[in-house]
């Protein structure tokens, strides 16, 4: 549609500015059972024009409504009271969200027409698989996959409540600061149930640096210091996190785990529904959710190609949501960046590619790495690849069943493929950090389940009889890659995976086995 062509052109700041203001115009309501639409919007709407709503379900029926004017949250609750505290003490900290009780549900007649509730998940992948095998392509199975999982805009306002709720508490000690979601909420290739990352940011300092230049002083605050960055993190977050755990409505399993590499607060958040990780500005984790934003909006393929992939790489067990030896989303999304990188014409540019096109106002070094690309994405020429994602997602196994992991890495910034800096099994270089490696945590039976699953999954593509499947109503295309490989492909697999180390096959072959059973379970639980 031409009005989603036009939201695409935005930057990624103008996005992210438009959102948090939105934000801070939002309420969040938990409505009676018995609800008639039409009576909250009109008693709202005494307080203010009431912008836009949409209700969800959450241990009950919530609705986000969204105010034209900030001041009508005050208005609204200037007239909220403090719930009475009979078997419970209140901790008396007023928030953005609030209980709506009927004070005669007696006399409400409820409407004919129900509410429309929002989803705030996808489905499982059992009835994705039922959707997918009525498409006519691979390519729409593809679109019908992203449009199931994708964030919707209604899940993506949640977000930005989440953060902005957060920021309620941080003013109470920084009044200057902001808390920002980062990663997928914001990089378009986030899915319907993934966590919320957020950060606190006290650098909207550039408006200060001007008013600095006057006068005869050099004039600064009197702050405390801190030997390390790092302890002044710990301490802020510290703080920060024993406050929502103490006075947060909705924040419960409050934990602060403040000594790993980026300290973090992880909560959940009730009124949301969200799992929460907040940390203290990360400006480099902030330029790749802006690189990834960029990508995802310069072709629609890549968001299809992208979703179906990591969709692909769930159900088989490839990437897990604990912690641990195998491919994180993250590397997995860069693996299909510099697959796209790497098409004849190319798909997308290289990110030294979009350096060149940088103006003075995308230049941005963090911590000695030079940061800068494009912000500005008219200034980025479309493609002239026009391969269809039928051809991509063959082609994508195809290329990875066979690269050559032992001797090459996987390189953004110039999308060639150059040789390993050192010896871990997957290389793929930070396209920042030029001397970190983001796949450093994946193992060798990891790489190799990875590679079979690939070969396997080419296979499929390769050899499959569409119309005959059809015809007998078996999974095809997509589908059939989202079913997990059985005991019964045990064997023909063990053919096709010459040249992996026989050691490490029988080990890959039994956790193919444990991974069906899990694996069912997992694409369906998350």
């Amino acid at each position: 549609t031409d009005a989603e062509v036009s939201t695409r052109k935005k930057t990624f700041a103008e996005v992210q500015t438009e959102r948090l203001d939105q934000a801070e115009r939002t309420v969040l309501i938990k409505c009676p059972s018995k609800l008639n639409e039409k009576k909250l919007l009109q008693y709202l709407s005494s307080h203010g024009n009431v912008k836009s709503h949409f209700f969800f379900e959450n241990r009950g029926i919530n609705a986000l409504i969204e105010f034209s004017e900030k001041s009508s949250i005050a208005s609204l609750q200037d007239a909220v009271g403090i719930p009475s505290a009979s078997e419970h003490h209140v901790v008396p900290f007023k928030s953005r969200l609030f209980t709506f009780t009927l004070k005669n549900p007696a006399s409400q007649h409820i409407e004919d027409t129900p509410l429309h509730l929002s989803p705030q998940c996808h489905i499982p992948v059992k009835d994705l698989i039922g959707k997918l095998c009525l498409a006519d392509s691979i390519s729409s199975q593809m679109f019908i996959l992203l449009n199931e999982y994708q964030l919707t805009e209604e899940n993506i306002k949640l977000r930005f409540l989440a953060c902005s709720l957060v920021r309620d508490f941080a003013c109470a000690y920084f009044p200057d600061s902001t808390v920002k979601p980062f990663g997928s909420s914001v990089n378009t290739f986030g899915k319907l149930g993934s966590d919320v990352d957020m950060f606190l940011d006290f650098h909207d300092t550039g408006k200060h640096a001007t008013k600095m230049k006057k006068g005869p002083f050099e004039m600064e605050y009197q702050m405390k210091r801190l030997p390390s960055e790092r302890l002044a993190t710990q301490r802020i977050l510290s703080v920060i996190g024993d406050c929502l755990d103490n006075f947060g409505p909705g924040c419960v399993n409050v934990q602060k785990i403040l000594n790993a590499r980026c300290p973090l607060v992880k909560f959940s958040h009730q009124p949301t529904g969200f799992q929460c990780d907040l940390s203290v500005s990360n400006s480099i984790a902030i330029r790749s959710s802006e690189l990834l934003y960029i990508y995802g909006c310069l072709d629609s393929r890549v968001r299809a190609l992208v979703f179906a992939i990591r969709c692909w790489a769930r159900v088989h067990g490839l990437t897990n949501s604990a912690p641990g030896t195998w491919i994180t989303n993250f590397s997995l999304t860069m693996m299909v960046m510099f697959f796209l990188q790497r098409r004849s014409p190319p798909i997308i540019p290289t990110l030294d590619q979009l350096k060149e096109l940088a103006d003075e106002k995308d230049k941005h070094i963090i911590g000695g790495y030079d940061c800068s690309f494009v912000s500005d994405l008219r200034k980025i020429k479309p493609t002239k690849n026009t391969e269809t994602l039928d051809v991509l997602l063959g082609e994508f196994f195809e290329y990875f069943g066979n690269f050559d992991f032992r001797k090459n890495s996987i390189n953004l910034r110039k999308g060639k493929e150059v040789n390993k800096p050192e010896s871990s099994p997957l290389y793929i270089w930070n396209p920042f950090e030029q001397d970190l490696n983001i796949s450093k945590n994946v193992n060798q039976p990891q790489l190799e389940k990875f590679i079979a699953m690939a070969r396997e999954s080419a296979w499929i593509l390769q050899k499959e009889d569409k119309t005959q499947q059809m015809i007998n109503k078996e999974p095809w295309g997509l589908a059939a890659l989202l079913i997990p490989f059985g005991k019964s492909n045990s064997s023909k697999m063990k053919n096709r995976m010459k040249g992996i180390g026989s050691e490490t096959i029988k080990s890959l072959l039994d956790s193919l086995k444990l991974n069906n059973a899990n694996s069912q379970q997992k694409a369906v639980g998350k």
